[in-house]
């Protein structure tokens, strides 16, 4: 079917299948230059060309070939010139072998001939499988793609978010456990714990070890044997493992195994539940006024409703993270098993990686842009306060126990007594101060309870959220 765009003619087929590659674009195209399939055309390369450099410089098949300094530079260039013509030249050569990384080692041939090193052509993915390449790229844009586009962006929300707590660590509010009045807490606090938890998921996705193999068909090292017997293959594959920045896996089928990949998936999902949960904490705060929100100009929150003000940001982050846990999930189940020596569903699998860690940084996005169109609303949450001194019922019967226990009060169980008073049931300041004149207690102990408020009973709230936060 043909539309018309902005004065042209466009194929309603040739449109992006994803919102990631339309309507979300802008936000997450940083990923693209990792986890599309150029970039993990170019990640192959990488890998086909530092081989190729370490089997002459290391002379592990005793041929009298070398390479220069200036030579290996330009070798490498091919990485780092990486660019749309040589996205076609690929797929030219893909169209004819129907086999992804033949057509890389293509490609590597045609540019040793340009460079006039035609005759390091059968040193190119020599002794490799597939997997050998593959597993190394995979490493290579997964890491990067972390270190460069997720981990940036999750720690300047965790930033933005410690920010915010810290300037509102003695901001006292009403908790709500179950969702009912609670003994009341601080902002601050509340969203420091999410600072925490956050901080610790990502220190394990920051040191996840990233391991590859580099073994041939079978993880035996048997082609490289019938070449040159007298190589020491294990250590030199565990060499260039290392060289390129990896752990090495020296116990493999034809695929490293991905229990590191399964590894990481598992804890960025666990992260996106973490920040599912901020997501809806922060919703919730909408909805009872405790946030208000900073209209944007221009923007519509209904069609029809026109005082609307949506918190729209925290909804598609919602669903962005629970997409991405999915994906995720699901890669990590996949991907630790292999048939026997090997089956394709890692293939088709790892083809998703950009889909899963897209629509977490989707998400990133957009809380971290919620949270700039914010405003902490203190009077509705000391409002809110004022409304429940029934909350103070926990101060005052620990109070009573304490006493009791120290043989300074006969009251009979303080908790019965504080539960009769105010379980289901709204108390003002003056009904409370009554039944505190009351009690058998010291004086000094009802001059502290009388001087209870629930803006004030927030425990170390504020100190919590500066030592830990």
């Amino acid at each position: 079917m043909w539309i018309v765009q902005n004065g042209r003619v466009s194929n309603l087929s040739e449109q992006p299948l994803s919102p990631l590659d339309g309507r979300y674009r802008p936000q997450v195209r940083d990923l693209g230059e990792h986890f599309s399939e150029a970039g993990l055309n170019r990640a192959r390369i990488h890998i086909e060309i530092e081989w190729l450099i370490w089997l002459v410089q290391n002379n592990l098949v005793t041929t009298k070939l070398s390479v220069s300094d200036k030579e290996i530079a330009s070798l490498r260039k091919i990485v780092t010139d990486f660019s749309d013509d040589s996205v076609a030249r690929l797929a030219k050569f893909e169209a004819t072998t129907r086999h992804d990384v033949k057509a890389v080692e293509y490609f590597i041939r045609e540019e040793l001939e340009k460079l006039g090193r035609k005759d390091l052509n059968e040193l190119v993915h020599f002794a490799c499988t597939s997997e050998d390449i593959n597993n190394l790229a995979y490493a290579r844009v997964i890491s990067d793609g972390i270190s460069k586009v997720m981990l940036p962006k999750a720690k300047d929300l965790v930033v933005k978010l410690r920010r915010i707590s810290s300037e509102n660590a003695a901001v006292p509010m009403l908790a709500r456990t179950h969702g009912q009045p609670a003994t009341p807490t601080t902002l601050g606090k509340e969203l420091a714990v999410f600072v925490f938890r956050m901080e610790r998921q990502l220190t394990r996705i920051e040191n996840q070890e990233v391991l590859g193999k580099f073994s041939g068909a079978t993880g035996t090292f048997a082609a490289h044997l019938a070449a040159a017997p007298d190589v020491d293959w294990a250590e030199q594959s565990k060499g260039f493992v290392e060289h390129l920045g990896f752990t090495w896996n020296p116990l493999t089928t034809q695929i490293e195994s991905h229990d590191w990949q399964a590894e990481l998936y598992q804890a960025m999902s666990h992260l996106n539940r973490i920040l599912h949960n901020l997501a809806t904490d922060i919703w919730t705060y909408i909805s009872l006024n405790y946030f208000k929100q900073i209209p944007v100009a221009g923007a519509t929150g209904s069609s029809t409703m026109p005082h609307k003000v949506n918190p729209i940001r925290f909804e598609n982050a919602e669903a962005n993270l629970e997409l991405s846990s999915a994906i995720l999930d699901s890669l990590a189940q996949t991907l630790v098993t292999s048939r026997l020596q090997r089956d394709l569903t890692d293939s088709s699998a790892q083809r998703n990686i950009g889909l899963g860690f897209g629509h977490a940084l989707l998400a990133l996005d957009n809380l971290t842009r919620g949270l700039d169109e914010l405003a902490v609303n203190e009077p509705i949450m000391l409002a809110d306060l004022l409304e429940n001194w029934e909350v103070l019922g926990e101060a005052i019967q620990t109070a009573i126990r304490a006493d009791v226990a120290r043989g300074e009060s006969s009251i009979s169980d303080p908790y019965a007594l504080l539960k009769e008073l105010t379980r289901g049931k709204r108390i003002g300041e003056e009904d409370l101060l009554a039944f505190i004149q009351q009690l058998e207690l010291p004086q000094e102990t009802k001059d502290r309870l009388m001087q209870l408020k629930p803006q004030t009973y927030v425990g170390l709230a504020k100190e919590l959220t500066k030592r830990f936060g």
